[in-house]
């Protein structure tokens, strides 16, 4: 990609109404545009990152069984009657068809999709367990829309459903589902400081699962064990005060950000829906349903709010939007400069390098270097008219400051080592 064919440039300054560091800096490095709070289009580098948070998402979620799907948006009101969340779920987005008097909603979620949807197919305990995911638009009407990609009025997410004979048959695949998040998160550059945490299971169980990222901007507060790497959040520190894990009462405050999340439905919905299966001697019993979420622009949110430093975004390789920036400056030819920068640009990607060529002939080296801070891709790579004279070429890790001399020749085998 040759950035002077980009029209969305980067900014000296983010919207004054955006207090997330997240927004501000997607949106200075021209990864989103703000439509209005709680709403933002993905630009080309910003749904190349999106792009790469789902195939990760999505190799998980095969691995673990799920058949992909896509369920609507749009809902009708008598089957979130039948929940009776049409009158309780405050966030949802109702409104009347023009044409007729029917009333409709935008899903934030698809339980109330799913469950029918299942029931009818007419299973029986041959067809049990299923495991159904999608990634979809949801809408929410958030009244505290003020945090970037982390709490959006619309968002994509993943949602999977598991559908049971047994509770025993759905804790085990819940613990299948937590080991895949577990590698989801780690691919994602965040494994290291996303916590599994206990939350509330209101309704449907003793507990639920969220998956909190540790860092000083989130809205949530956590208490961590460092011994379990566990933690319990703040609806049930009263309840527990010490690690529901090992019992350690020592445990560590902090902020953090909700990635994900499971749950154990158990028959909450199946019952709404009269969904059943019928057993080996052809009784009707209750489905037990388990789900599983998680945003896919909250974690890309999150990932800018823990990886990032003073001059902007330090992307973990497995979702920058590209391996490399290739970037050409200098006072000396243009033209040579010019050639050896599209040879080395065309070698790289013939290479299988993804790479963000900055060919801006009219801007000077000092924007350049600050823009790739900004961008944040893992690799900056410098073609300059001192050392093309020496057919050299500098190479920058975007996590570190120190630069590497390498010999043109020897930039693809080098970057190939590194990715």
């Amino acid at each position: 990609m040759r950035q002077s064919q980009i029209i969305f440039n980067t900014r000296k300054e983010a919207p004054k109404d955006e207090v997330a560091i997240n927004a501000q800096l997607l949106i200075r490095a021209g990864f989103i545009d703000k439509v209005m709070a709680g709403v933002y289009t993905y630009l080309p580098l910003g749904l190349l990152v999106l792009k790469k948070i789902e195939n990760i998402i999505r190799k998980e979620m095969i691995g673990v069984g799920g058949q992909e799907i896509l369920m609507p948006v749009l809902h009708p009101k008598t089957l979130w009657e039948k929940t009776g969340r049409w009158s309780t779920l405050e966030s949802l987005f109702k409104f009347t068809g023009l044409n007729s008097n029917v009333e409709f909603a935008l899903g934030p979620t698809h339980e109330e999709i799913i469950t029918p949807l299942v029931q009818g197919q007419n299973i029986s305990y041959k067809d049990l367990p299923i495991y159904l995911f999608q990634i979809q638009d949801k809408f929410r009407d958030e009244v505290r829309a003020k945090s970037g990609l982390l709490r959006g009025r619309e968002f994509i997410m993943k949602d999977l459903y598991s559908f049971h004979t047994t509770e025993e048959d759905l804790d085990s695949y819940y613990e299948k589902v937590h080991a895949a998040y577990d590698r989801i998160f780690e691919a994602a550059g965040i494994g290291d400081i996303t916590y599994f945490t206990f939350a509330s299971g209101g309704t449907f169980s003793k507990y639920s699962h969220e998956f909190q990222t540790v860092s000083d901007s989130g809205e949530d507060t956590i208490y961590l064990c460092e011994t379990c790497r566990v933690a319990v959040n703040h609806e049930i520190i009263g309840e527990q005060n010490s690690c529901p894990t090992c019992g350690n009462k020592n445990l560590n405050e902090k902020k953090a950000i909700e990635v994900g999340n499971i749950f154990k439905l158990k028959t909450k919905y199946s019952s709404a829906f009269n969904l059943t299966y019928k057993d080996k001697d052809g009784t009707n019993k209750p489905v037990i349903m388990g789900c599983y979420g998680i945003g896919l622009g909250r974690v890309m949110g999150t990932v800018v709010e823990a990886r990032h430093d003073d001059g902007g975004i330090v992307w973990p390789l497995s979702i920058a939007p590209a391996h490399v920036h290739l970037l050409s400056i200098g006072s000396g030819d243009p033209d040579t400069l010019k050639e050896t920068a599209d040879r080395m640009y065309n070698s790289l990607i013939q290479s299988g390098i993804e790479v963000l060529y900055d060919d801006r002939s009219h801007v000077s080296a000092g924007e350049k270097f600050s823009d790739a801070d900004l961008i944040g891709i893992p690799y900056r790579v410098v073609i300059s008219e001192k050392l093309l004279k020496e057919k050299k070429v500098e190479i920058r890790d975007r996590k570190e400051k120190k630069v590497k001399i390498v010999f043109e020749t020897e930039l693809v085998d080098f970057l190939k080592k590194q990715i």
